[in-house]
């Protein structure tokens, strides 16, 4: 089936989305560690366990719906699952800056929990629908490109949310900030119903495709390598947005600085690291074009690694030394999002596009489940540092799994070569 041609305007409302998307989503995980300081008043001693577990609940609830809604937009399109889960998200961003009178004094962190399941369910059924709405308008030739500008969009929404919307909190509070998400999430599904289109050829598969799946990921090592690194390293920019936050705002009682100004401090250097994820998307697209995609998921591993374990030397996070291993992962962190992304979309029948990214977006959840939860007992038992260390390990794993593909690889074509 000949896909039908792409118009500019239907390209550059996935560019838009995806920035929408990722301005919900990291503008939600940015204000939960102020909202629960300052309006559920959560302490010191537990802020770390406390906001890994909400978002290690919320996680898990994603791994039941990535791989349906993957398989079930084969099925039925993109669209209106795009559509549908900004529309869910829009309710919970409703209902959260509101727990605390739904709830009361009691029951205001669990009213919380539902309102980020909520969005959470929302979200997850619309960026994974996005990403393979990107690999449905790419071929061959002009894929590198089209996710990398759609990478370049989600790294601009994440950037637009830490330099920009996380101000927001001082001068016009807290609630009104959390109650911008809902307004964006509405907004992006008119958009998504008003400008999305499927292209992708429907699967006729009637439920979803295990078997052919595993016979992938048993068959080809790239594949295996996409899948372990999205498990390794998709956990990296809601565990550095999460645990950065957690440490400014609760070293801010040890300086004498105020929290909300801790908040937007904290905003501007993961914004600071947005920004160079951003930049070096260009730069990670020549990359992949020039040298390949598993040379690319090693160099950015290896960088992310060096920053994350060089954050384990600093003690004071307002010092300037800090921002040294900040530019160290986040140079790193477009080669780590791309460039998977881009492998595993070379690997998947077209038909099934959908049901692949689900596994490979399942595999990345309990990457952040682990992580995540891991790093919330590290910040709290250890010390804000040792959560980056922890991941930084992670990372290198990945770095060294990849070089032995590519030393493997190599040996298959001398062997070639000397038969032929």
């Amino acid at each position: 089936m000949t896909p039908a041609p792409i118009q500019t305007h239907q390209r550059n409302a996935l560019y838009l989305l995806s920035a929408l998307c990722m301005v919900f989503m990291t503008l939600v995980v940015a204000i939960q560690p102020l909202f629960l300081r300052n309006v559920l008043n959560i302490s010191f001693a537990t802020a770390g366990a406390i906001n890994a577990n909400v978002q290690v609940v919320t996680e898990i609830l994603d791994l039941f719906v990535f791989v349906y809604l993957g398989y079930l937009s084969d099925r039925l399109g993109r669209v209106k699952i795009i559509s549908a889960g900004f529309l869910v998200a829009a309710v919970g961003g409703l209902i959260a800056p509101l727990s605390p009178w739904i709830g009361g004094a009691a029951g205001a962190l669990a009213v919380y929990y539902v309102a980020r399941v909520v969005m959470s369910l929302g979200t997850g059924a619309v960026w994974p629908q996005l990403s393979a709405l990107a690999g449905d308008f790419s071929d061959d030739a002009n894929r590198a490109r089209l996710m990398s500008n759609t990478a370049f969009m989600m790294a601009f929404g994440v950037t637009l949310v830490f330099a920009v919307l996380m101000q927001i909190p001082r001068h016009a509070g807290i609630t009104a900030t959390m109650l911008l998400t809902a307004a964006i999430a509405l907004a992006a599904a008119w958009l998504a119903r008003t400008f999305l289109v499927d292209v992708a050829p429907r699967t006729s598969e009637r439920s979803i495709p295990w078997r052919r799946i595993w016979e992938l990921v048993r068959t080809e090592p790239r594949l295996r390598l996409a899948f372990a690194s999205s498990l390794f390293a998709r956990s990296d920019m809601v565990f550095v947005g999460l645990f950065l936050m957690l440490w400014f705002i609760y070293f801010a009682d040890l300086v004498k600085v105020d929290q909300a100004r801790a908040a937007a401090n904290a905003g501007l250097l993961i914004g600071l690291m947005g920004g160079v994820v951003m930049l070096s998307i260009p730069l990670w697209r020549m990359f992949i074009e020039r040298f390949g995609r598993i040379q690319a998921i090693a160099l950015g591993m290896t960088l992310s690694a060096v920053g994350f374990m060089t954050l384990g030397l600093v003690v004071n996070p307002f010092s300037w030394f800090i921002v040294l291993p900040v530019l160290l992962f986040s140079a790193g962190q477009a080669g780590c999002f791309i460039a998977p992304q881009i492998l595993t979309v070379d690997h998947a029948p077209r038909e099934l596009l959908g049901s692949v990214l689900g596994v490979f977006n399942v595999l990345g959840g309990l990457g952040i489940i682990f992580f995540v939860q891991i790093g919330g007992f590290l910040f709290d038992y250890v010390g804000p540092p040792a959560p980056f260390v922890f991941t930084g390990v992670g990372n290198l794993i990945i770095t060294l799994y990849a070089v032995w593909i590519l030393k493997a690889e190599g040996r298959r074509r001398e062997e070639v070569e000397a038969l032929g």
